[in-house]
């Protein structure tokens, strides 16, 4: 009796390991289990023109970044899906796999390239500093600025260049919540990125009264996936492609950043 309880033990937990093992077998690959529950899920903030909702309320985003993940999702056969994330939980989303990739405007920085697998640069950039246009001539300096009270978004590389050079920030949300601060008045400066700027502040746009005056460093932008992930390499591969056939620069001509764009 003993040894059949122990011949049918064995062989359960060979069907067991068995099981394990087919289920194993679908997700091996970063890419095979985003092919297998039918969507990449993509991690932004609200962040004109890479990440914008086409009418606030709707779910539907549109921007450079938003349009060229829509467009490598269906080279993968799957559906794009955009989940707004607070900025500085990030990588904590990635890993638990609540997003599939942070993919807005991300700066290339060691903080990064340590936690995930990253995909080649694709777009310049700067940090720069926003003031109210009336007082451009005032801030034109880092040295002039040193005093001012800033906001910048949290666990964003402004909010970093900021601590770097040691001066007083306040961290907000989103980087629009950082120009609505200057555009109030409570806050004297904020720091942003140069591509938000372009679409965000001066004649035309929603901040017509905001400038921006120094530029910090410069940066590039990359797309992140969990660590080790083969979609990063995918995604390298697509970019190649789309540069090759003018869909990326078509694209990024479409929400002028063109010149933005790193041609390889």
């Amino acid at each position: 009796m003993k040894k059949i309880l122990a011949i049918l033990t064995a062989v359960l937990m060979l069907a067991a390991f068995a099981g394990c093992g087919s289920g194993a077998s679908k997700t091996d690959s970063d890419s095979d289990y985003v092919k297998e529950k039918g969507k990449l899920v993509i991690g932004i903030t609200d962040f004109k023109p890479m990440d914008v909702e086409e009418t606030k309320g709707s779910g539907e985003w549109i921007g450079f970044d938003a349009d060229m993940a829509k467009a490598f999702a269906k080279s993968l056969g799957v559906d794009a899906e955009f989940i707004v994330i607070d900025w500085d939980n990030k990588i904590m989303e990635l890993n638990a796999k609540s997003i599939d990739c942070v993919w807005n405007g991300m700066t290339l920085n060691d903080k990064v390239k340590s936690a995930m697998a990253v995909s080649d640069p694709y777009c310049k950039n700067a940090q720069v500093v926003v003031v109210p246009s009336d007082k451009a001539e005032t801030y034109h300096t880092k040295e002039a600025i040193k005093d001012l009270k800033f906001a910048a978004e949290a666990g964003s590389a402004g909010e970093d260049a900021l601590k770097a050079l040691k001066y007083n920030v306040t961290a907000v949300t989103a980087q629009s919540d950082a120009l609505m601060e200057v555009a109030a008045g409570t806050s004297d400066a904020c720091v942003i990125d140069l591509i938000m700027a372009g679409a965000m502040i001066g004649e035309g746009t929603s901040y017509p009264n905001l400038t921006y005056t120094v530029q910090l460093e410069p940066e590039e932008y990359v797309v992140g996936f969990r660590k080790g992930s083969d979609l990063a390499e995918k995604l390298n591969s697509f970019f190649e492609a789309s540069l090759k056939d003018g869909s990326m620069m078509q694209t990024a001509t479409t929400y002028g950043v063109q010149e933005s764009i790193i041609e390889k």
